[in-house]
């Protein structure tokens, strides 16, 4: 493992902590992390959504974190309340582990710069 491999899980960890400390339970994975991050951008508050919401709410969360390096923009938001992105810069083309990478690094950066969290 590189070093800034260790250093990325360093930091990861110490995000996952604190959100345990700030929700009172600690995500299980990258997954769990960007369904808050969903959950936070659609501003509905805690409630009850089937699977494909569930989905829908990743979905939200991966192109929120990823406009962060101007890879997606909002579109619009729908009469639902649903924010709509889209892609304005291709995605590399990386393996599964670069990709989780990839979100893990945007995801700190999302909380760094939504709630000024220092990781």
């Amino acid at each position: 493992m590189f070093k800034r491999d260790l250093d990325l899980e360093k930091r990861w960890s110490k995000l996952l902590d604190g959100l345990k400390d700030t929700i009172g339970k600690k995500p299980n994975d990258l997954n769990g992390v960007l369904f808050l991050i969903g959950v936070q951008e659609l501003g509905k508050g805690t409630k009850t959504f089937s699977k494909e919401q569930k989905q829908d709410l990743i979905h939200i969360a991966v192109c929120k974190v990823l406009s962060y390096a101007g890879f997606y923009e909002l579109d619009f938001v729908d009469q639902d309340g649903w924010p709509h992105w889209k892609l304005i810069k291709e995605l590399p083309h990386f393996d599964l582990l670069e990709q989780e990478k990839l979100l893990k690094i945007q995801v700190m950066e999302y909380f760094e710069k939504e709630y000024q969290i220092e990781i």
